[in-house]
């Protein structure tokens, strides 16, 4: 099979490096395999965001210690959102919302200011602005169409924005890597040729801002399912979202680029627990499952006390 070059990071990710992971839903899917090997990631405190002006702003808004007031909060539906935050942070009871916005953003705040990466997945180039004000929105909530005005950002205007969000950064933390991805996500919504011109307008500005940064870099997920698995029996039913096996695919061609090759032994015995944690006895009183906890707790402390660093406290409960 045919690969992209993919150029190894220059210094990878190690079990001991705070990752912060922001955009899309594909950022999920690193972080979700990210944690369940233990390593230590913060994933999109804002919640799933598609385009790179939300993604500055919210950079931004994690740098300067941003905190939320109920004036920043609107009323639909029975819920207060904010137009910054995916749903997942919406309540009935508005200062339940802004709590839980405040908390996310307090930890986001500090966990920026030490991490060792920010891994970036950008979705679509289209920004939603609402029609009165002008205000970008990083989420519509599901509110009438004609509350907003959709526009195409430029390329330039997408490389100001991300150039001084990553100045700030670097400036705040001048150890910090940035690592770009374009989502394989297709936004078929756009249409076939929007969604092209869209994801053009990403992967150019990503490659300038990672020509001009030395500590920005890019990782091909976008190219290795679109023009290598290049097929649909990689995508799910609705034929846009990647399925299990593509995005096994890119994980282990993330793993081989991106993390450190001293970790992979510890990544297999972690992901052995984590397998075992999740499986499903069907007689959990017999004395031979008993012997299977007892023998995994035993690994567990054997790891944990040869890698300090590893958070295995929800296995240890279980097992214990």
């Amino acid at each position: 099979m045919l690969k992209p070059d993919i150029l190894a990071l220059p210094k990878p990710i190690a079990y001991t490096d705070p990752v912060l992971l922001i955009g899309s839903c594909f950022s999920e899917h690193i972080s979700e395999r990210l944690g369940k090997h233990k390593f230590r990631v913060l994933s999109n405190p804002h919640g799933i965001l598609f385009n790179p002006l939300s993604v500055a702003q919210s950079l931004d808004g994690y740098l300067d210690n941003k905190l939320y007031c109920r004036e920043e909060l609107f009323y639909m539906n029975e819920l207060w959102n904010s137009w910054d935050h995916h749903t997942r942070f919406s309540n009935i009871d508005v200062e339940k919302a802004l709590e839980g916005i405040n908390q996310s953003q307090g930890e986001a705040a500090a966990f920026i200011k030490k991490t060792s990466w920010v891994i970036v997945t950008l979705g679509s180039a289209f920004q939603y602005y609402l029609t009165e004000g002008q205000r970008p929105v990083a989420n519509n909530h599901r509110a009438p169409a004609q509350w907003f005005e959709k526009k195409l950002l430029g390329t330039k205007e997408i490389i100001d924005a991300l150039s001084e969000t990553l100045k700030k950064l670097f400036k705040i933390n001048p150890e910090a890597q940035v690592l770009f991805t374009i989502s394989p996500v297709r936004h078929i919504r756009d249409g076939v040729i929007d969604n092209n011109r869209s994801k053009a307008r990403l992967i150019e500005a990503v490659h300038t801002l990672c020509e001009n940064f030395g500590q920005a870099h890019y990782f091909p997920a976008y190219e290795l399912v679109i023009d290598i698995l290049r097929d649909y029996r990689f995508y799910d039913i609705d034929f846009v979202h990647p399925n299990y096996l593509a995005t096994q695919f890119v994980w282990e061609e993330f793993m081989g680029a991106c993390i450190d090759p001293s970790a992979k032994s510890i990544m297999q015995q972690v992901l052995e627990i984590n397998t075992a944690r999740h499986h499903r006895p069907r007689f959990p009183n017999t004395e031979a499952h008993k012997k299977f906890k007892a023998e995994y707790l035993k690994k567990i402390q054997q790891l944990q006390q040869q890698y300090p660093y590893l958070d295995m406290g929800e296995e240890l409960g279980y097992f214990s």
